[in-house]
């Protein structure tokens, strides 16, 4: 890393940290640590919407999008294969049942097993 991204990366860190530190002290919502979890359980929720198993949280309404859904698994399976190797255990374990979990209900709702 050159010398100008180091530091741009550095600023970047400590804008963030004194945005989190007034965050705190309002009181307000202060987002979660980015992780490797934390992106595939936002992938899957995203799935299980699409798939009408959890509510949209904008509307609160039931939806059910197979061809989103869809897209989602296999964005999450693009995930598993890209990030082969490189993953501990518990992330691979993580994204191995999630994949699962979601395909299985997408193969139910596709066949019109469940609703």
């Amino acid at each position: 890393m050159d010398e100008q991204n180091k530091n741009i990366d550095e600023s970047w860190k400590e804008a963030a940290e004194k945005e989190k530190e007034a965050l705190k002290k309002e009181g307000k919502f202060i987002p979660p640590e980015p992780d490797f979890s934390f992106f595939v359980t936002t992938l899957a929720l995203q799935a299980s919407i699409s798939l009408g198993q959890v509510p949209d949280p904008g509307t609160n309404k039931v939806i059910e999008d197979l061809l989103q859904a869809k897209f989602l698994i296999d964005t999450l399976s693009v995930l598993k294969d890209k990030t082969k190797g490189n993953l501990n255990e518990n992330e691979t374990k993580l994204l191995d049942n999630v994949l699962y979990e979601l395909r299985m209900v997408y193969i139910s709702k596709s066949k019109g097993e469940i609703k």
